[in-house]
C-alpha cells in the first residue's frame, strides 16, 4: 500500500519548518518538501524529509510538481511559511482536500484589502490609507496626523514597518518602501504602502484555530520606530475579562474575512476605546508562539494544523495551566555572536531552552525586523511571574555571547 503523502510548499527554515514535518510523521504520513532553493533548508537532511527541487510561484506549477511525484493525489497540501499560503490554498482546493478559502486567503495577504473588509464588517481597525504613489502617501499622513506608522501592502515579520514622527521621516520611508520590488525571499511584493494611524496601547496575539480562541498572548517589542517582538507571555498576563474582549475581537476579525479552517494569527492593541486590530494572519503565529502554548496550556497547533490539512479534527483541549515566557536576543548595533556563556549550563529555575541561533563570528547588522532575532530563552512556570522572571534572567546571560563590534575589529 502506498504510503500517503503530505505536500508542503516550501517551509519556515526553522522553528515551525521541522515540526510540520514530525507532526506529519506522526499522523502516519510522508512530508514531501517542494522548494524553489531546496539549499535553504538544512533541516531537511537531518529530518530525513523528501526534498524536491519545483517551481513553487504559483499553483499551476505546485501542482505539475505534485503530478512529477508520480505518487497520486496527495493526502493533503500546505506550508508553514507565510509567503506561500494562498499557493498552498490554491493548490489545495485545485485538487479538492482540505483548506481554507483561497479568495479569504489572498484579500488577507494584503494589507489594505484585509482592512478594509474588517473596517466594512464593523470590526475595529486603525485609520489608513492604501497608497501607491509619494504624493498621496505624503498626503494621506497630513490627514491621518503624526506620529504615523507606514508598512509594505504586504509582508511578515515586521520587515519595513516604521513609525514615522515627521513628515521628513515619512518621506524617507516612503521612497524606500516604494523603491521595494521584492521581499527578503525574493518574492515580488504588492505595490504600493499603508499609511495607518499609530495605536497607543500593549500589544496582543489571539491565537484562533477554526473559530475558536485558543490563547491570547502578551508581547513584547523593542524601542520604536521599528516593532521587533522581543518576547511573549502565554497567556497574556491580563484579567480574564481582558482576555475575554481581545479574543472575542479576533473571532470577529477571522468570521468577517471568510477564514475559518485551521489557524489564525490575529494582532491587536489594546487601546484607550478598546481592541483595535492590527492584522490578521491566515497561518500559524511565528515566534515560538505555537510551542510556547504547547508547554504552557498542552495544546499542539502544529499538529493541529497538520491534521487541518489532512480532514482531522483537531484537539484543542487544554491539559495543563501553566505560564510560559520567551525572551528573544535582539541585534541592535552591528555585533559578533560567541559562544554561548558557560552559565547556562545551569540555567535558572524554570528554564527549559536557552540557545543561541544566530551564525557566530560574523558580523551581524541590524535588519529592524525578525532577522535581528539571534538567540531565545523559555521558561514554564505555575505563575505568569515567575515564569517571565525565569526568562528574563536567563536571556541576562544569554547575551552575553553578542558583544558590539567597532569599526576597528575584524570578527575571527
Amino acid at each position: 500500500m502506498t504510503e500517503p503523502v503530505l505536500v508542503l510548499v516550501e517551509s519556515n527554515t526553522s522553528g515551525t519548518g521541522p515540526l510540520f514535518a514530525r507532526r506529519a510523521r506522526d499522523l502516519g504520513v510522508r512530508p514531501v518538501l517542494l522548494a524553489e532553493d531546496p539549499g535553504r533548508y538544512g533541516y531537511a537532511r537531518t529530518e530525513g524529509i523528501t526534498l524536491v527541487e519545483a517551481d513553487t510561484s504559483t499553483p499551476g506549477a505546485v501542482l505539475d510538481a505534485i503530478a512529477a511525484l508520480g505518487a497520486g493525489r496527495p493526502a493533503g497540501v500546505t506550508t508553514s511559511s507565510d509567503y506561500f499560503v494562498p499557493v498552498a490554498a490554491e493548490t489545495a482546493h485545485a485538487l479538492g482536500l482540505p483548506g481554507p478559502d483561497p479568495a479569504a486567503v489572498t484579500r488577507c495577504r494584503h494589507k489594505g484589502h484585509q482592512r478594509a473588509a474588517l473596517a466594512a464588517a464593523g470590526v475595529p481597525v486603525a485609520a489608513h490609507t492604501l497608497v501607491t504613489d509619494a504624493d498621496a502617501a505624503l498626503d494621506a499622513v497630513r490627514r491621518t496626523g503624526l506620529p504615523v506608522v507606514l508598512k509594505p501592502a504586504d509582508g511578515s515579520g515586521s520587515t519595513g514597518v516604521r513609525l514615522c514622527r515627521s513628515l521628513d521621516e515619512a518621506v524617507r520611508h516612503t521612497a524606500a518602501l516604494l523603491a521595494r520590488t521584492h521581499n527578503e525571499r525574493g518574492i515580488p511584493t504588492a505595490p504600493g504602502l499603508l499609511v495607518e494611524e499609530y495605536l497607543d496601547g500593549p500589544e496582543f496575539s489571539v491565537e484562533v484555530f477554526g473559530r475558536t480562541p485558543v490563547a491570547v498572548v502578551g508581547k513584547h517589542l523593542g524601542e520604536a520606530p521599528h516593532f521587533v517582538e522581543t518576547g511573549h507571555d502565554v497567556p497574556a498576563p491580563v484579567p480574564d475579562d481582558t482576555a475575554r474582549v481581545l479574543a472575542d475581537t479576533a473571532v470577529a476579525a477571522v468570521e468577517a474575512l471568510g477564514l475559518g479552517h485551521g489557524a489564525a494569527h490575529v494582532e491587536l492593541r489594546l487601546t484607550a476605546r478598546g481592541p483595535v486590530l492590527i492584522e490578521v494572519n491566515p497561518r500559524l503565529a511565528g515566534g515560538m508562539i505555537p510551542e510556547l502554548i504547547r508547554s504552557a496550556r498542552g495544546i499542539d497547533l502544529v499538529a493541529a494544523q497538520v491534521g487541518a490539512a489532512l480532514g482531522r479534527r483537531p484537539d484543542l483541549e487544554a491539559r495543563t495551566a501553566q505560564h510560559a515566557a520567551l525572551r528573544f536576543l535582539v541585534v541592535g548595533e552591528p555585533s559578533v555572536l560567541g559562544d554561548p556563556p558557560a552559565a547556562l549550563a545551569e540555567p535558572p529555575r524554570y528554564v527549559t531552552s536557552a540557545v543561541l541561533t544566530g551564525r557566530s563570528g560574523v558580523v551581524l547588522t541590524p535588519w529592524h525586523d525578525y532577522r535581528d532575532r539571534v538567540g531565545h530563552t523559555v521558561a514554564t512556570a505555575p505563575g505568569a511571574a515567575s515564569a517571565a522572571r525565569a526568562a528574563d534572567e536567563a536571556l541576562t546571560l544569554l547575551s552575553t555571547a553578542l558583544r558590539a563590534r567597532s569599526d576597528q575589529e575584524i570578527p575571527v
